[in-house]
C-alpha cells in the first residue's frame, strides 16, 4: 500500500509479506543508516499524536499483525485460539500488550538521540522475545512493517513522505539491534522460519 505516493514506509511489511507466504527469513545483517538529527526530531513531533491515542494505536497495531500474519499469534497463549476478532480485540490481555508495545516505542522515541540507550532498550526486550517466549527474529521485521503501515493509515496528515523515511530508518535500525542481540545469545542462524 502506498500513501502519498510514497512506498517506503512499507518495504519492511512488503518483505514480512515474503517471509509468511515463503516461510523463510533471508536477513542482510548490514548495520542501516544512522538518523539524521531532522530525522530524530521527525520521529519525535509525529509521535507525540500517537502516543496521545496509545491504546488505540497499539490495539489498531497488533490486530492488523494477528489477522495479516496469524501465525504470530502462536507466542500469546491467552489469545491464540481466538479466531474472532472482535473478541481478541476486546481482550484485556491483548489490550495490555498493547500498551507494552507502545510503551517501549515510546521509550525508544524519548531516547532516538541516544543509541546506547535505545540498544540498552532493544536488548532487553529481545532477548526477553527470544528466551522466555521463543519468539523468531523474523516477527520484529514483520511487526515493524505493520507498525509503519498502521501508522500512515491511521495519521495520514502526520505520517507524510519525510516522517515515512524517518520511521522507516528507525525500523531498519530496531530489527537490526534486535537482531544482533538473537545473535549474541546463540540464536542460531537469523535465517528462521516464520511459520
Amino acid at each position: 500500500m502506498c500513501v502519498s505516493g510514497v512506498c517506503v514506509c512499507v518495504s519492511i511489511y512488503r518483505q514480512g509479506c515474503e517471509m509468511e507466504r515463503n516461510g523463510e527469513v533471508q536477513e542482510q545483517m548490514e548495520r542501516p543508516e544512522v538518523l539524521t538529527d531532522g530525522e530524530r526530531a521527525t520521529i519525535q513531533n509525529t509521535w507525540a499524536k500517537v502516543y496521545e491515542n496509545k491504546e488505540a494505536a497499539g490495539v489498531a497495531v497488533l490486530m492488523r499483525l494477528f489477522t495479516s500474519f496469524p501465525s504470530a499469534k502462536q507466542f500469546f497463549s491467552q489469545f491464540r485460539h481466538i479466531d474472532d476478532p472482535e473478541e481478541m480485540q476486546a481482550s484485556t490481555q491483548l489490550r495490555k500488550h498493547a500498551l507494552r508495545v507502545m510503551s517501549a516505542l515510546n521509550t525508544l522515541v524519548e531516547n532516538v538521540h541516544d543509541g546506547e540507550k535505545t540498544a540498552e532498550v532493544l536488548k532487553v526486550v529481545a532477548k526477553s522475545h527470544a528466551v522466555k517466549h521463543n519468539v523468531e527474529p523474523g516477527y520484529f521485521k514483520i511487526l515493524a512493517g505493520v507498525i509503519l503501515e498502521v501508522l500512515v493509515e491511521a495519521f495520514p496528515e502526520t505520517f507524510g513522505t519525510e516522517a515515512q523515511g524517518a520511521w522507516s530508518k528507525l525500523m531498519a535500525v530496531v530489527y537490526w539491534h534486535v537482531t544482533q542481540v538473537y545473535a549474541e545469545i546463540g540464536w542460531g542462524s537469523i535465517n528462521n522460519t516464520a511459520e
